[in-house]
């Protein structure tokens, strides 16, 4: 903390001193009635103008003009214009105001009139200090310059940022309108667990923690899949749940440790009825939140409206990597091409890594309209159903816009033999050291030997998603608190 910023604090707290004292105390104070909030009055004010309103929120500038003055009130809905006048006051309420400070909480009571300028204001007739805000706030025009500081203090970053707001607020709009367009269309929103004895549904190395009265360790779930293939056996058709992923991973401007999916399955379907769900929900958020199919992310313009554009995987490296697709269907072969492209290729790496990071460098830049990559190598998708006219691929895809991955999709494996042999494949992986190979689950295994119907499944990471509909770089924009590491 500055020397300069230490003395603001200390003049702070001797304010709030002299309001005790003086009978003020700002904290005591346990409620404040409304009756409007400030973009009410702002849209009511031909049939307020004259008449007695109460407002409160956050003081975000005062302007003294002798025995006047003016200041601007912010709430959750916009900002108001207040006028406050030592004649409108009285003597002792208007003294308040040197014990006032920029971001206190004020409660105001006047009568609403338009300024000479036409600007809706609100005289005041009286006020209170409703609380005390004991830091200053960074100077509106700049807000938080500091990257990091904005995401370890995301409440101050939301004070002085309308636009920061703005992005949360189309974050909680496109997770109503997914629940919305997937509850219209004969889905049912469930819970699965977030703590699991295996982890599974996803290639990735999870969290542990133990759990002391049963004395087991347990795992932050890397993924609902399994859990919500369980449901589908059990005779739900379509189901669906929106939540957290932990993933014990790097941070970056896309990868967050804890991150929102929605994951959806649906009996009788395959990915390609998934493609068609997918077009559909992002078509339906960019017109019901946005207002529009077209977007613009970093300077690049997008046109969401379906239908998307289909590539196999292995058309996709060879079109750009100009390289041959079928050096891809192994693990060797593919480590050899890495090598040849320069790219990392060492043991310990798995096969989907090696294939995913040729696809990284070589494809993904070029994917900004909306894409669905189809059709990978089998070895590199333990739960997806094969092709009947080519057992080296699965039915599978994921959605790419704006150069990144937004998703994941399968048309399911539902035979449980052949997933058995593909979880002893993995298992093997994962004793020769491959942290992130699927482990087996005898569990999810005795289900689908009960019988599971043909079923799409797929999954979304609302994050990205957000990212592309808000024009935000990084992930971290568009998590209100994301992972940090602790201040030194």
């Amino acid at each position: 903390m500055s020397e300069e910023e230490h003395e603001l604090i200390r003049q702070r707290r001797l304010k709030l001193e002299h309001l005790r004292k003086i009978g003020r105390d700002p904290f005591a104070v346990t409620r404040f009635e409304r009756t409007h909030v400030a973009q009410q009055v702002l849209d009511g004010s031909c049939d307020l103008e004259g008449k007695r309103v109460r407002i409160a929120g956050r003081l975000m500038s005062l302007r003294l003009h002798g025995k006047a003055a003016f200041g601007d009130i912010a709430d959750a809905s916009g900002t108001i214009q207040v006028y406050l006048k030592v004649d409108n006051l009285g003597a002792d309420q208007y003294a308040l105001l040197d014990d006032a400070d920029i971001g206190d909480f004020l409660g105001i009571e006047g009568s609403v009139f338009a300024t000479r300028t036409g600007q809706i204001t609100i005289a005041a007739e009286r006020f209170e200090v409703l609380a005390k805000s004991l830091r200053p706030l960074p100077a509106k025009w700049h807000g938080l310059r500091d990257i990091e500081t904005r995401y370890r203090r995301r409440y101050v970053d939301l004070i002085v940022g309308a636009e920061v707001r703005r992005v949360f607020i189309v974050r909680s709009q496109v997770i109503r309108e997914i629940r919305h367009f997937l509850d219209l269309r004969g889905f049912l929103e469930v819970e699965t667990p977030m703590m699991q004895p295996i982890p599974g549904g996803a290639a990735a190395r999870p969290f542990i923690t133990h759990h002391n009265a049963l004395d087991v360790d347990l795992y932050l779930r890397i993924a609902p899949e399994l859990y919500l293939k369980r449901l589908i056996v059990g005779g739900f058709e379509k189901v669906y749940e929106i939540n957290r992923n932990f993933r014990n991973e790097g941070v970056s401007t896309r990868h967050n440790p804890e991150f929102t999916m929605l994951e959806a399955y649906q009996a009788y379907a395959d990915y390609n009825d998934m493609m068609k769900l997918v077009e559909g929900v992002v078509e339906h958020i960019c017109g019901e939140v946005l207002g529009e199919t077209s977007v613009t992310y970093q300077g690049q313009g997008i046109d969401m409206r379906p239908p998307w554009r289909r590539i196999s995987l292995l058309d996709a490296i060879a079109e750009y990597a100009h390289v041959d697709p079928q050096r891809l269907l192994d693990g060797e072969s593919t480590r050899t091409l890495c090598r040849e492209l320069r790219l990392p290729a060492s043991e310990a790496l798995h096969h989907s890594t090696l294939v995913n990071n040729i696809f990284e460098a070589y494809v993904e830049p070029h994917l900004i309209q909306p894409t669905f990559v189809i059709d990978y190598p089998t070895a590199i998708s333990p739960l997806a159903k094969r092709k009947p006219d080519n057992p080296d691929l699965v039915e599978r895809f994921e959605p790419f816009i704006a150069g990144q991955e937004i998703g994941n999709a399968f048309s399911e494996l539902n035979d449980p033999l052949e997933q058995r042999r593909r979880f002893e494949e993995q298992a093997r992986e994962r004793a020769a050291g491959d942290e992130e190979a699927h482990p087996m689950d005898e569990d999810y295994l005795r289900a689908l030997e009960y019988g599971m119907p043909p079923t799409g499944g797929l999954g979304i990471g609302i994050d990205r998603l957000v990212m592309l509909l808000t024009d935000s770089a990084s992930i971290r924009d568009v998590i209100l608190f994301p992972q940090m590491r602790p201040e030194s």
